[in-house]
């Protein structure tokens, strides 16, 4: 705790709402406390693994304050004990308990334990008003808990986080929603789940209509509305809220690329006025653009944090430095459709070979899988990005016409595609396998779950005389020109 933040008193009541965290009252009658707390969106507070506590805050700058912050979460059951069940459950589970330890001593074999994973360990950080802060990340990583945390709706297991602020989040499409009451009510009711109002819904009802882009279907349920309408409107009313902290998590990638375009720039003016944003995102070019800092979570645990543009490089390049990916079980993505066994470089002769290429040379990528049952569906592939996370292209098994698609057969299949010469510029690009169900759901989606490849393309860009270093831009693509008489 910073010098310039004093704990102005305790008083002995404490009390439970909501998430089961204990809020204890300060310097205030416990009634008025109570209203404050519930009602304003327990601004400056502290969340601890056990209490919050109100702060007074008088010089400090900084609105978010993580300090040693940690989220432990139990996987499995207990002796077949559920965390959570019905009384019938928990009575029949208690009956059998003697029985099963029983066996466990007679056969000398423990009882299951229950497993723990730290979906954050130890996390510190701070961020100041009117910063942006992006949050990347491989699934898994802790980026959505960390936003859970902050946003009260989980508790954490030990540290602290220090807000200094109301927050408004947007962490999963359409949360308050209900599926039987119309968009204007449902308006109303996400605006007072967010902490809006009726006063400060009706002064900014219109606006939020005209950015949702729904004013048609004002008055029908939303259980009739698209996914992307979904999200809009819970964007609009999220972003109108006015808070002084703003958590977004990824759910820009539901709409359209216009709207995604104009939530980054409302983002982007909620930013200028002073508000803190946190973005959690796996479009690389998006964070780059709208954060000025960034962290890089990987498992749970800091991996780098400071100016966007290096921490992205740095997660871009990590670890997946390979030519090669062999894959030791064929159940990696759990599907019967495809099931990568192999994933690498290749030269001309379909050997593997090494990362390295030249700019005149062709390169080839090889995918090898099983399928257990034959879809129309399926479409396999790959997408290629720069070393800082600009996407160039992707590339399916299903681009040329139908009729020269490579035949997928039940079993084990193997393709190769080529990366014409004179088209990547010197650098190092990430190749990540892509599987999916044409317009159904992603067996191997990129930016997330999607095994990569690097490929460092060195030299071999032309023979011109007047062509003698690299060109500025991501490609280097050799155009032919004639002359027209």
């Amino acid at each position: 705790m910073s010098s310039s933040t004093a704990i102005t008193k305790v008083l002995p009541h404490k009390f439970s709402i909501a998430n089961g965290l204990e809020y204890y009252s300060m310097a205030l009658p416990v009634e008025v406390c109570k209203f404050v707390i519930y009602f304003l969106g327990n601004e400056n507070c502290i969340i601890m693994a056990d209490v919050i506590i109100q702060l007074d805050y008088t010089m400090d700058d900084t609105v978010i304050r993580v300090e040693n912050l940690s989220k432990r979460y139990r996987i499995g059951n207990r002796n077949g004990w559920a965390s959570y069940g019905s009384l019938r459950e928990s009575i029949a589970n208690a009956s059998k308990y003697p029985i099963r330890k029983i066996k466990s001593l007679a056969k000398k074999e423990p009882l299951e334990e229950i497993s723990e994973i730290w979906a954050l360990k130890d996390v510190s950080f701070t961020v100041k008003r009117g910063e942006t802060l992006g949050i990347i990340g491989r699934n898994g990583a802790g980026k959505s808990t960390l936003l859970k945390v902050l946003s009260r709706i989980t508790k954490p297991t030990s540290g602290r986080v220090v807000l200094r602020g109301r927050v408004g989040s947007l962490l999963e499409v359409g949360t308050g929603f209900h599926p039987e009451l119309t968009g204007r009510e449902n308006i109303y009711l996400n605006g007072a789940i967010l902490g809006m109002t009726r006063h400060e819904i009706e002064r900014k009802f219109d606006e939020i209509v005209d950015f949702a882009e729904i004013e048609q279907f004002l008055e029908t349920p939303v259980k009739f509305y698209s996914t992307g309408m979904y999200m809009r409107l819970a964007f609009a009313v999220a972003a109108h809220l006015e808070p002084e902290i703003l958590l977004v998590d990824e759910v820009l990638a539901v709409g359209d690329v216009e709207f995604q375009k104009k939530c980054l720039g409302k983002m982007g003016q909620v930013a200028q006025e002073g508000r803190t944003v946190l973005f959690v995102s796996h479009q690389m070019t998006s964070i780059r653009e709208f954060c000025s800092q960034c962290i890089w979570l990987n498992q749970g645990i800091i991996k780098d944090k400071g100016i966007s543009n290096k921490v992205i490089k740095n997660y871009m390049v990590s670890g997946t430095s390979n030519s090669e990916w062999i894959f030791p079980s064929l159940s990696i993505t759990k599907n019967p459709y495809f099931n990568p066994s192999k994933f690498c470089l290749v030269d001309e002769d379909l050997n593997s070979t090494s990362s390295i290429f030249s700019a005149d040379a062709k390169v080839g990528v090889l995918i090898e899988g099983e399928v257990e049952q034959v879809s129309n569906a399926l479409t396999i592939g790959f997408a290629v990005f720069a070393s800082e996370g600009e996407l160039l292209f992707w590339a399916y098994h299903t681009d040329a016409p139908k009729a020269n698609w490579p035949p997928i057969k039940k079993g084990r299949n193997r393709l190769v595609a080529w990366i014409p010469p004179h088209l990547l510029n010197e650098g190092s690009y990430r190749i990540e396998l892509i599987a999916s169900l044409h317009f159904q759901e992603w067996l191997i989606e990129p930016g997330k779950s999607a095994p990569a490849l690097w490929i460092d393309i060195r030299g071999g860009l032309s023979k011109s005389p007047y062509w003698m270093t690299v060109r500025p831009g991501l490609l280097a693509p050799h155009i032919s020109f004639q002359l027209i008489r």
